[in-house]
């Protein structure tokens, strides 16, 4: 008599089959929180970089004031009437043809926290040179602008105390 080869089979089994799919099943439910958390970390990051361009802005507008290159009005704080001066540029008081403009920002970043759809200008708060630090209010100057989300960071603080 003779005895036939064993034949090798190949491929996966049902249950091989189905340890895989429940092993990547749960690596994808881990994973799935941290790229939330990923993505919170960046806006966070890009909300960061934009009130610390903000505030450069306001700053270097403020030195401009005191070093008598804006002209000011008394009772003036120094601090630009609003957001829009900060692209627009402003004249420059030390040129004699007054033809010269100095500009503090190229453009407004938004807030990335913010609705998409508005205006740069129009997504930051504003707090006025005026206004107390516990309750910001916008007035005849902006003297520091904050994010108007009502969000809490990753940190733990509000995005309106950044």
């Amino acid at each position: 008599m003779l005895k036939s080869a064993p034949t090798e089979q190949r491929g996966f089994t049902l249950v091989e089959m189905m340890a895989v799919v429940t092993i990547i099943g749960i690596l994808a439910a881990a994973a799935q929180p941290l790229a939330v958390w990923v993505h919170k970390r960046q806006r966070e990051a890009e909300l960061r970089q934009a009130l610390r361009t903000m505030r450069n802005g306001l700053d270097a507008y403020w030195q401009a004031a005191h070093d008598g290159r804006i002209t000011l009005k008394a009772g003036d704080s120094g601090y630009p009437p609003d957001l829009d001066s900060l692209v627009h540029g402003v004249p420059d008081a030390k040129d004699p043809a007054r033809q010269k403009r100095l500009y503090f920002l190229r453009r407004l970043p938004r807030d990335p926290l913010a609705d998409a759809s508005m205006p740069a200008a129009q997504t930051w708060g504003l707090r006025s040179y005026d206004s107390p630090p516990e309750s910001p209010a916008p007035g005849r100057d902006v003297f520091d602008v904050y994010s108007r989300a009502e969000g809490i960071a990753i940190d733990g603080s509000r995005y309106r105390d950044w």
